[in-house]
């Protein structure tokens, strides 16, 4: 059997699937390809999400010669050869560079006067943003467009596609975790497709699951999904959606990613946005922090699970973390106020609150400033009413 992936590749923006974001009719990049007036183009997005197909089309819909390389093993030589070619020719040939993020600077240097006089046209594909790898120069010059991952209707169109022209008895469920299970990968699903039906032409679940075990996930490979899913995380569990702040959390887990990692989130997040609406969210998360280091995977999930549940459940307050943010604010603004003098380590004057009931009323800053403004949430408010009693019952006791 042939190469699924391969066969089934559109060949024209016509049968072209997904990125109706950037390349439907109606837009800028369609209509551009149309009159054949192309600019120099940046792809970036997960793997099997038509990158190099569009390069592919946009060099036979503007019937030009078409040159592939990779960034990872990309010769300055090879690619000044390319452009001698060319160098008298009406022909403006298709530099495709895949992994464009992994160019060098002087790589970069030898496209600029390329790029600038328009003798080639640059596309570059890259699974991570090259934003910040691409130099500002290279970047003033061309276009940087974000592929998507294809969605369910889009990966069961492409299915349908096949199961047109191959006769592949296949139930709706089995259907589900190709799509499922590829997660927005058009390449994986077809590639799993085509070894399934080498084993079998009746493609059911337990063959797919046989030779996919788990889900085709982005993990934590790149820095930019590993920062995301950590976001994603994060703001579930801000947002006290427990189900989301579990989802992304099992993501990270699937993906590789280290116990330090989450419960050092999960200790920052307790206190950040929790603080003292619940104190003994922090006392859990550094106790999750200190069983997860010691116990490791897999058990450790179950201990993650248990603290992600209740952080997510916790009422939450910003309070703290936005009175030391103010109180930082404050003397990087210049406001360098004098220490009162029986605050001193000498003591002198110094009033004992011990032997006042456990509170006396004194000078301790010489403003009046507060950079606290509680938010009178769970505990806090407990604590709001204690400090607030205790002032009231002691003033003026000295």
């Amino acid at each position: 059997m042939i190469d699924l992936s391969n066969k089934y590749r559109p060949t024209s923006l016509d049968t072209f699937v997904g990125q109706s974001h950037i390349i439907a009719k109606d837009k800028a990049l369609y209509k551009l390809i149309k009159q054949k007036d192309i600019p120099h183009l940046f792809f970036y997005g997960k793997p099997g999400t038509g990158k190099t197909t569009l390069a592919k089309i946009i060099a036979k819909e503007i019937n030009t010669d078409y040159f592939y390389f990779n960034a990872t093993t990309i010769k300055v030589e090879d690619l000044r050869k390319v452009f001698d070619r060319y160098k008298n020719s009406f022909v403006k040939p298709l530099i495709f560079i895949d992994e464009v993020h992994r160019l060098s600077k002087n790589q970069q240097e030898v496209l600029l006067p390329i790029m600038e006089n328009y003798d080639a046209i640059i596309i570059g594909a890259s699974t991570e943003n090259p934003f910040f790898t691409l130099t500002s120069a290279i970047r003033s010059r061309s276009f940087l467009y974000e592929f998507l991952p294809f969605n369910y209707d889009e990966l069961l169109d492409i299915l349908n596609k096949v199961f047109k022209d191959i006769d592949i008895k296949i139930d709706k469920e089995s259907i589900d975790y190709l799509i499922y299970s590829s997660s927005g990968d058009a390449r994986a699903m077809l590639t799993l497709l085509n070894f399934a039906y080498k084993v079998n032409n009746q493609v059911d679940i337990n063959i797919l699951k046989e030779l996919r075990k788990n889900i085709i996930g982005d993990g934590v490979s790149s820095s930019s999904s590993h920062y995301d899913l950590a976001s994603a995380m994060i703001k579930s569990l801000r947002g006290s959606n427990i189900d989301a702040a579990l989802y992304y959390m099992a993501r990270l887990i699937e993906g590789g990613e280290s116990v330090d990692f989450i419960t050092r989130r999960f200790v920052i997040f307790a206190s950040e946005d929790i603080g003292n609406a619940n104190p003994n969210a922090l006392n859990l998360a550094v106790s999750t922090m200190l069983a997860c280091n010691k116990i490791g995977y897999p058990e450790s999930r179950i201990i993650l699970s248990q603290c992600a549940i209740y952080l997510a459940s916790s009422p939450k307050s910003n309070s703290a973390y936005k009175a030391i943010n103010y109180a930082l604010e404050t003397i990087k603004n210049g406001k360098i106020l004098d220490i009162p003098k029986h605050l001193y380590s000498q003591h002198i004057g110094y009033l004992y609150p011990h032997d006042f009931g456990g509170y006396v009323e004194q000078e301790y800053i010489k403003e009046n400033i507060e950079f606290y403004n509680s938010l009178n949430i769970g505990f806090e408010k407990t604590l709001n009413e204690w400090i607030n009693k205790i002032k009231s019952v002691n003033k003026g006791d000295r």
